[in-house]
């Protein structure tokens, strides 16, 4: 495993971690099979539009 040759500064670590931001789901609106009109993330919609999961 490769190893820092320079140990980097707590500010540092935590200025680079503050930079990952967590992103909303894009939200889909999907029919489901009982006639219901529900939103649910986009990767999910096929599987809730075909009966497979519950929203």
């Amino acid at each position: 495993m490769a190893l820092p040759k320079v140990r980097k500064s707590r500010a540092n670590t935590r200025t680079r971690r503050s930079q990952w931001k967590a992103q909303a789901p894009q939200l889909a609106t999907v029919m489901t099979p009982e006639g219901e009109t529900v939103q649910v993330p986009q990767n999910l919609a096929p599987a809730v539009r075909k009966g497979y999961m519950k929203p």
